[in-house]
């Protein structure tokens, strides 16, 4: 199966509003490449998972994994990042917010320079 060119994953953890205001952003000013977005819901108590899900319905790149539990950060990446087509992956706050395509200005910068790394 050919992979996705980026994997965003983004942590919930009773942040809907934010989260969701976070989606938006991405879903409006990312175009040029294949991504998903795979948000982990740590069990939040705000309606979070049910608005999570909303979105995923309208939108097919966003994923939603009900983690059923708070994992915590750390587990909730690792989750997230076991279930990821992408080619690179991108560990996202969910309080950013993105303008001006800048997630593919970035990923096209990092792939033509291969001093950069994590």
């Amino acid at each position: 199966m050919p992979k996705r060119d980026l994997s965003i994953i983004i942590i919930s953890f009773n942040t809907r509003e934010v989260t969701v205001n976070c989606l938006d952003s991405l879903i409006k000013h990312t175009h040029g490449l294949d991504y998903e977005i795979i948000v982990v819901d740590n069990a939040s108590q705000d309606d979070s998972l049910k608005r999570l899900r909303e979105l995923a319905h309208e939108h097919s790149q966003i994923k939603v994994i009900d983690a059923g539990a708070n994992l915590g950060f750390g587990k909730a990446n690792n989750l997230a990042a076991q279930k990821a087509q992408g080619e690179y992956l991108l560990f996202l706050n969910s309080d950013t917010l993105i303008f001006d395509n800048a997630i593919k200005i970035s990923l096209d910068n990092f792939k033509k320079n291969p001093e950069i790394g994590v």
